[in-house]
């Protein structure tokens, strides 16, 4: 019998790049969930760098785990200061009408 090793899978390592960030970003938001907008910044958050985001936003680190957690529930503000410290904008785009 063979011994398989797992590894846990973490998308953080996989975000290298601004690119990468801003990508998976966008994928998440077309998902057009809340819970997984704000696991994304969070993940984001941690390939940059928890403590130092905490020191661009004014926010603490303990209070940025748990607002960008997937049981997390930020206010909009929170978001907008993580992206804005994230160098992440938010556009908006007119969804297409359904035929009736």
């Amino acid at each position: 019998m063979t011994k398989t090793t797992l590894t846990q899978w973490d998308v953080v390592d996989h975000l290298a790049t601004e690119e990468d960030m801003a990508l998976y970003l966008e994928a998440c938001l077309e998902e057009n969930d809340p819970a997984l907008l704000a696991a994304a910044l969070g993940d984001i958050a941690r390939a940059r760098g928890m403590a130092q985001l905490a020191r661009d936003t004014g926010l603490t680190r303990e209070g940025l785990y748990k607002a960008l957690s997937a049981d997390g529930n930020p206010s909009l503000a929170t978001i907008m200061k993580v992206m804005g410290a994230l160098g992440i904008k938010l556009h908006a785009e007119l969804v297409p009408a359904r035929p009736a």
